[in-house]
């Protein structure tokens, strides 16, 4: 019979020391920030204005500046080019009410850096008319570099509005835009809670589309999860064995990853620099494939799914953490992208297990656990080495080959029909491993 080779090699002890020193490390706390453009839209009164908040690395790519030096020099740069800011901006928002386009007069420049964050932002002010009604609706386009940057995508927060037939400027909506949808119709006398709701529960699940080590991640605690380790690992007997393993480390990252998540977007628990959270998300990776090619914590993979899982909050909470809205709308956010981060997991487990299970009881899926661990393993301490480093060595091309949407669910679909080939093959030729009952 065909066993699959496995030791253990630490305990809880280990990881818990492991876990420790990953969080002594997390200790130099400092904002996290994403470099996704935001679009501020105030509507009063009288009239609209606001800002828009563009990640100078961005700036830099698509305007061709040279945004090098300290946050004094960055600045004078940006206010230097003032103008070709605007014109830039010009071409990409438009916000327009029932009577038409309304012109937009862009004005100051300025730098924003957060603490000590890695990520900086021209910020740059607008005017966009006065009127005498307040408008009932906006008709608003915003796709700064979604031309010049593949899977950018947008936010825009929008201040004022109805609110049971009064106008009030505590009324907040949150709208995501991308290069599929660059345009967005706001209803100003809605329900702003439940747009954001659905609006957050889209950024959620776009967020794992669009984050290739999640689903890493997840992949490599279940390439495990259809076994069950003796003194080596075997094919577990059913598959309700086998759903319930996955279900169990699904949900103790959701619970930890919910955790650091709220208390990180909200404030409340500092972050530390978005290299060492990304670092250390590259770094789980690793050790859950090593996990499954020398064996951490056999039969507890979700004692790992959730150490990790703190550190996965965390790289998630920079979704709101650094949103100029107010508490409640910050919690409807992480409320809603909490529940789409859950779908985009539930899609990449469907999509998974089902292949995974077919194959586990074949003669291949021995080879299959070693090659892929390993090159799971060789791909997150290659992410490692970039992050810390902040060089770039094509691991993020390699990756986006065959994780990124739509591609990674085709390639999905193969793996459950190359499984069941293989079960179907292995059955009449009397090759199935015996499954431990």
């Amino acid at each position: 019979m065909n066993r699959l080779p496995g030791r253990r090699w630490t305990g809880p002890v280990g990881i818990s020391v492991i876990a420790l020193l990953l969080f002594t490390l997390a200790s130099a706390a400092g904002a996290h920030s994403t470099d996704q453009p935001y679009l501020y839209v105030f509507v009063t009164e009288s009239g609209i204005d606001g800002r828009a908040e563009l990640a100078i690395g961005d700036v830099e790519k698509a305007l061709g500046l040279d945004l090098s030096g300290d946050d004094v020099a960055i600045e004078a740069t940006l206010r230097d080019n003032a103008e070709t800011l605007h014109r830039y901006l010009a071409d990409h928002i438009t916000i327009s009410t029932a009577d038409g386009e309304r012109p937009i007069e862009f004005g100051a420049v300025d730098l924003f850096r957060e603490g000590s964050t890695e990520l900086a932002f021209a910020v740059i002010q607008y005017t966009a008319g006065g009127h005498t009604t307040i408008p009932q609706t906006l008709d608003i386009r915003f796709d700064p570099f979604f031309d010049e940057v593949d899977g950018k995508d947008g936010l825009l927060l929008i201040s004022g509005g109805f609110e049971l037939g009064e106008f009030t400027t505590a009324k907040e909506t949150l709208v995501n835009v991308d290069a599929d949808e660059r345009q967005s119709l706001v209803d100003l006398g809605a329900d702003g809670r439940w747009g954001n709701f659905r609006s957050s529960i889209s950024l959620g699940v776009n967020h794992i589309e669009t984050g290739p080590d999640h689903i890493l991640f997840i992949l490599a605690l279940l390439i495990p999860s259809v076994l069950v380790f003796t003194d080596r690992w075997e094919p577990l007997a059913g598959f309700g064995a086998g759903l319930w393993r996955v279900l169990k480390i699904a949900t103790f990252f959701t619970l930890a990853h919910s955790i650091t998540f709220t208390l990180a977007g909200m404030g409340w628990l500092p972050t530390p620099p978005a290299k060492i959270v990304e670092a250390t998300i590259a770094i789980s990776i690793a050790a859950a494939a090593l996990h499954t090619l020398k064996p951490v914590m056999p039969n507890r993979e979700w004692i790992l799914s959730f150490v990790f899982g703190l550190f996965h909050g965390m790289g998630f909470a920079s979704l709101v953490s650094d949103l100029s809205v107010t508490r409640s709308s910050q919690l409807i956010s992480l409320l809603g992208r909490n529940v789409g981060i859950e779908i985009g997991q539930v899609v990449v487990i469907l999509l998974l297990f089902p292949g995974l299970y077919l194959l586990r009881r074949t003669p291949f899926y021995q080879p299959f656990v070693i090659v892929a661990s390993t090159a799971l393993a060789a791909v997150a301490l290659l992410w490692t080495v970039e992050r810390l480093a902040e060089v770039d060595l094509g691991t993020d091309g390699l990756v986006d080959s065959f994780a990124s949407v739509p591609r990674g669910y085709w390639l999905s679909l193969a793996f459950a029909a190359l499984g069941a080939v293989a079960f179907v093959w292995s059955h009449r030729n009397d090759r199935l491993i015996d499954p431990v009952r």
